[in-house]
């Protein structure tokens, strides 16, 4: 017999375990299999052309997808958007299917795993401080992650969910990824033109300084939040810290 206590774990487990699996696929799908994406990307363009209207609705579930899950790099869509169906029509797709796969992924995580992290938390001091001082950084946190290339976009996704973190500053936060797809939506209307090819590469190394800038600016105040929860002297931000 399951304990009356256990049920629910019990009854999320498949969940979690789909989610973990998913999670996984996108990730070994992004370090093992990098070849081949221009040419799938091609084969995407191709097809979705010839869906018309429908195309739309199937670029936009595939777009939610990919920030669910990883299985793919947001950019390869981004472009695909890009070349379909222009600039502006392009990156709000884009960019709305993209929200609502990093909502999703967040309420995923959220309802799934969070429950478990705060039974941890509830016996270990420094880990519910560092969980605190997390969620008082709020947006600013959020918007570091999404700028820096450190983290693939869907794992940042559950990684936010399981802290307290609200879902206000969490999809504020998120904003900060849309500057980037933006980019890749652009480059893939230049894909007949001849200078697409030196404007992306441009382009990427743009967008890859800005990521090292975000990223060292992410790892100063991860460290500064880190070294406040366990050397708590001389502390002014108003978060109690328990002993």
């Amino acid at each position: 017999m399951i304990p009356a206590t256990r049920t629910g774990w019990y009854a999320r487990t498949p969940l979690i375990v789909g989610a973990l699996g998913l999670v996984m696929l996108g990730v070994s799908v992004a370090v093992f299999s990098p070849a081949g994406l221009l040419d799938a990307e091609d084969a995407l363009v191709h097809t979705l052309r010839n869906l018309g209207l429908s195309g739309a609705a199937v670029l936009g579930i595939l777009q939610i997808l990919v920030a669910v899950t990883g299985i793919l790099p947001a950019s390869l869509l981004g472009m695909a958007a890009g070349a379909i169906y222009g600039f502006v029509t392009g990156f709000l797709l884009a960019s709305i299917s993209t929200m609502a796969g990093a909502e999703l992924a967040f309420i995923l995580s959220r309802s799934l795993f969070r429950p478990t992290v705060e039974r941890l938390f509830a016996t270990r001091p420094r880990l519910r401080n560092l969980d605190a001082l997390i969620a008082k950084d709020g947006w600013r946190l959020v918007c570091l992650l999404r700028i820096s290339p450190i983290m693939p976009f869907s794992a940042t996704s559950y990684i936010l969910g399981l802290s307290s973190i609200s879902m206000r500053w969490y999809t504020l936060g998120t904003l900060a990824s849309l500057p980037s797809l933006c980019a890749y939506v652009f480059i893939g209307t230049l894909a007949e033109a001849s200078l697409s090819a030196w404007i992306s590469g441009r382009t990427r190394w743009v967008a890859l300084s800005i990521g090292i800038i975000a990223t060292m600016v992410l790892m100063g105040r991860l460290g500064k939040i880190i070294k406040s929860v366990w050397f708590p002297a001389n502390r002014d931000d108003g978060v109690m810290i328990d002993p």
